[in-house]
């Protein structure tokens, strides 16, 4: 009875680079591994076959470093390597190909999730994201009605009983003022000093708005809104015109105000903070793709240090 022979692609891609490169330090540097794992590898592969593939001598060699065996083996190698990457190449094409649809606000989809996806996508090709962007209510709304949408990402605005939010991390309050504004004096400052300024808020509907009207309620104060917008985005352009101050949550990384004409000071009153996590249908069963993203987004979190508080970005 023949004698089955374990063979691996480890093994096979190490002998093959050894003959094209005539040294193990070459076929280390072409394989971005170890010499000593190059070398362990044929080691295998000359136990497994009872044949010395390649000469060992130490030091400056000329000729073929190949052992008879080896030249023998070699065009064989080469055939097998390429008929085992063709069997990867169809596996690949046959799997199907998975998607999550996703629903989240502007500010965390512009922010986080936008880079979380080409990442995941990278690390993950066979499952694609769609991703839309609504309010805070829609989103809730949406997970209610929609079974196609996997989770939403988001501020939770309302809560049904029926939704289940997970946390993943909060943001505080800062004031942005155009440059040179009478305000920048100061190092911190408080609604009182913003009530008869233009104040420019988020639309209604959203997390953010309820969270500063909420604030100058309790204060006994009444803001003079100016202007309302849609996005921060939108939020930062009409402060750095000159349109108006706002109170918006910032990341620690600056990537919110960065490269617009504005300044931003802490706030010293208290506004509830802004607790961004996943939304998700209470009882209900992620599908797999849905939570290899669920879980890679809170890597992101963990990675982008979003935990932190805003003040990084006043800096």
């Amino acid at each position: 009875m023949a004698r089955f022979v374990s063979l691996s692609t480890d093994q096979l891609a190490a002998f093959v680079e050894v003959a094209r490169q005539g040294t193990l330090r070459g076929a280390a540097g072409a394989l971005f591994i170890t010499e000593q794992g190059v070398r362990n590898r044929l080691i295998a592969l000359e136990h497994e076959l009872g044949s010395q593939l390649y000469r060992k001598a130490r030091g400056m060699r000329s000729g073929d470093i190949l052992t008879r065996a080896g030249r023998k083996l070699l065009p064989q190698a080469h055939r097998l390597l390429e008929e085992l990457g063709g069997l990867a190449e169809a596996a690949q094409q046959e799997a199907p190909l998975r998607e999550v649809h996703v629903a989240s606000s502007q500010y965390l989809s512009t922010y986080v999730l936008i880079d979380a996806i080409r990442r995941f996508h990278r690390v993950e090709p066979k499952v694609r994201v769609w991703l839309s962007v609504r309010t805070e209510r829609d989103i809730e709304q949406a997970l209610l009605t929609n079974p196609d949408l996997a989770f939403g990402v988001a501020a939770p605005y309302e809560p049904s009983p029926e939704l289940v939010y997970q946390h993943l991390f909060s943001m505080t309050w800062s004031v942005i003022t155009p440059r040179k504004h009478p305000l920048t004096r100061r190092k911190e400052l408080r609604l009182v000093d913003l009530q008869d300024q233009p104040l420019i808020l988020f639309e209604r509907g959203s997390t953010g708005r309820q969270h500063v009207m909420e604030a100058f309620v309790q204060a006994g104060l009444s803001p003079r809104v100016e202007m309302e917008a849609t996005t921060t985005d939108l939020v930062v352009r009409m402060v750095s015109a000159g349109l108006g101050v706002a109170i918006i949550p910032l990341l620690p990384s600056g990537v919110v105000t960065r490269g617009h004409a504005v300044t931003v000071r802490r706030l010293a009153d208290p506004v509830r903070p802004i607790e961004s996590g996943l939304l998700m249908r209470r009882g209900e069963t992620m599908s797999d793709a849905s939570r290899l993203f669920a879980d890679f987004i809170r890597q992101e979190i963990v990675r982008r240090k979003f935990v932190r508080t805003s003040i990084a970005e006043s800096i």
